[in-house]
This record gives C-alpha cells, sequence and structure tokens, in this order.
C-alpha cells in the first residue's frame, strides 16, 4: 500500500467555507473560529479574501481578520486582482492565492475573463510577488468536470498548472469543484501532476457532491499526493458552480488519515470544538460523520 507517513491538512473553512453561507457570520465569530482551528494544530490556512464585498458580502470584514489573526503560519488569502493584491500589502500578507478554472465558461461565470485571458494577467503578477518573497498558490478550478463544459481533458488540467509552475508558484491547489470526480480519475491526473512538476507542491481539493471526496483523496494519497485542502464541519459551495456542494469535512478527513496511520499534528477534539462555535451561526446544521458522532456521544454521556 503506497501511503505517505505524513500529510498536511490546510485549512479553507475560514474562506471557502464560508464565502457562500447565507447568514452574516459576525467578524467576532470567525475571529474565534480561526483561533480555535489554529489551537488544533493548523499551520496552514485559508483566512478572507480581498474581493469585493459587492460579490462576497460574507468577507467584506478581510481586513478585520487579517489584522486579528495573522501570526507566523502560512495564512492564505484569496487576491483575485491587483487590487485585492494592494490590499493584502497594505495588511502585511505575505501569504497569497489566486483562482483560475481550465474550463473558460467557468472562468467567464466567474471573474468574466476566459482562461487565456486570466492567464495573461496572472503569469506577470505571480512574477513580480515572487520576486519580493510571497508565497503563491494558484488554485485551479474545475480540473475534473465543468457544470457547463462537462468532462474536461487532463492534458488541459497539466499544461495550465505547468505555466503557473513556471511563473513560479509554490503551491498548486487542483479541485475537483463540483464533485464529480472518481478515484480513477483522480489517480490518474494527480500521479501526471506529480510526475510532471516534481518541484511544485501539489495539493487535492475535493467536494463531497456525490459523496466520493474520502475515496478520491484515497487515491489521491495513493498517487504520492501528501496535501489536502479540507474544510471544518464540510462548509462550503461555489456560487459559480450549480449544484456544487461543501468542501471535504476536515474532521472526516482526519479520521480517515489517522484510522490509516498518517501523522497530520491535528487534534480532532480541538478541531471539534472549532466547529461548535460556528454552527449557531450557520443558515444549516453541520452534518459530517465525526462531528455528528461526537454529538450523539455527548448526548448518551448526559443522559
Amino acid at each position: 500500500m503506497n501511503l505517505p507517513k505524513h500529510a498536511t491538512l490546510i485549512e479553507v473553512g475560514p474562506r471557502d467555507g464560508l464565502q457562500n453561507e447565507k447568514n452574516e457570520i459576525p467578524t467576532d465569530v470567525k475571529i474565534q473560529f480561526i483561533k480555535e482551528l489554529k489551537k488544533a494544530g493548523f499551520k496552514e490556512m485559508e483566512l478572507t479574501s480581498f474581493v469585493s464585498p459587492k460579490w462576497v458580502p460574507q468577507l467584506k470584514d478581510a481586513g478585520e481578520i487579517i489584522s486579528y489573526c495573522s501570526d507566523e503560519d502560512r495564512n492564505l488569502v484569496l487576491t483575485p486582482n491587483e487590487k485585492g493584491i494592494a490590499r493584502a500589502k497594505e495588511a502585511n500578507c505575505k501569504d497569497v492565492a489566486f483562482f483560475v478554472g481550465v474550463s473558460s465558461t467557468f472562468n467567464q461565470k466567474n471573474i468574466n475573463a476566459t482562461t487565456e485571458e486570466s492567464m495573461q494577467k496572472l503569469l506577470p503578477l505571480i512574477r513580480s510577488l515572487k520576486e519580493e518573497d510571497f508565497f503563491v498558490r494558484a488554485c485551479i478550478s474545475t480540473s475534473f468536470y465543468c457544470p457547463y463544459e462537462g468532462k474536461i481533458e487532463a492534458d488541459a488540467v497539466v499544461e495550465l498548472c505547468r505555466q503557473f509552475a513556471d511563473a513560479g508558484v509554490d503551491d498548486l491547489s487542483v479541485a475537483d469543484t463540483i464533485g464529480m470526480a472518481n478515484p480513477l480519475e483522480v489517480h490518474e491526473l494527480f500521479s501526471r501532476l506529480k510526475k510532471a512538476l516534481p518541484d511544485v507542491l501539489i495539493t487535492a481539493h475535493f467536494h463531497d457532491t456525490r459523496g466520493m471526496a474520502l475515496a478520491n483523496i484515497y487515491a489521491a494519497l495513493q498517487a504520492g499526493v501528501d496535501r489536502f485542502d479540507t474544510s471544518a464541519g464540510g462548509l462550503g459551495g461555489c456560487p459559480f458552480a450549480p449544484g456544487a456542494t461543501g468542501n471535504a469535512a476536515t474532521e472526516d478527513v482526519l479520521h480517515m488519515l489517522h484510522a490509516l496511520n498518517i501523522e497530520t499534528g491535528i487534534d480532532m477534539n480541538q478541531l471539534l470544538k472549532a466547529v461548535e462555535i460556528i454552527e449557531p451561526h450557520l443558515s444549516g446544521s453541520v452534518q459530517s460523520k465525526q462531528y455528528q458522532l461526537s454529538k450523539r456521544s455527548k448526548t448518551l454521556l448526559t443522559e
């Protein structure tokens, strides 16, 4: 069985998990949520996004979140354009992320530009940021399927990732945006990416739309991937991807990794405390397996 001894979980709940939440989450609750997650042991986290409040009102408090939650760990902020980069620099952020879809239709729905147009703007910005010693992550959306174009060819994903790698990105987060990938497709694509781009961090990002996230993570592990984006409570979804549900739940992924004797440095009990903090403020309940089990266990203990 080809499995790593250690895996890194990048917690994306505070940004990707909350961006599409219908309820307006108070800033102080977000800050407490982030601080409890940090106590659980996460060293890499998506904190927020410097995006226009017009498009993502949930993240209008990005500056305040950064001022209270930045530390020596890797605190990623999404910077969709030059204005976002300028705000990140003003807030003394040194870890930034960009998004682009392999599918041009998805990209146009998301940021009103084709994939090629986006790359023409992004690549010079990335090179400039690397000269300033920024950590740069590229998030590759619709790497398997697109809600508008259907199946995405692996060749297109590899080529796009290669362009980012040539520009100097540190990390490629390759996403199954609408949760349609299967383990065979996952193993094939990530095996190719690991072979083609050995000097770049490769992170897998799965949505659990069809209940396949854990199976796909296992397939990615066998392909040599040891970095995964996960969201506490399984929070998330994409406003520009019809039908996409939440991200892989951090606590469920953590349980599987620990059951496979893969170390993470993350404390499950502390992670569940963080989920407890955010749940009362959500428009729906947290449905992850480990969280529901923990709640049932507490009920039994008090009866």
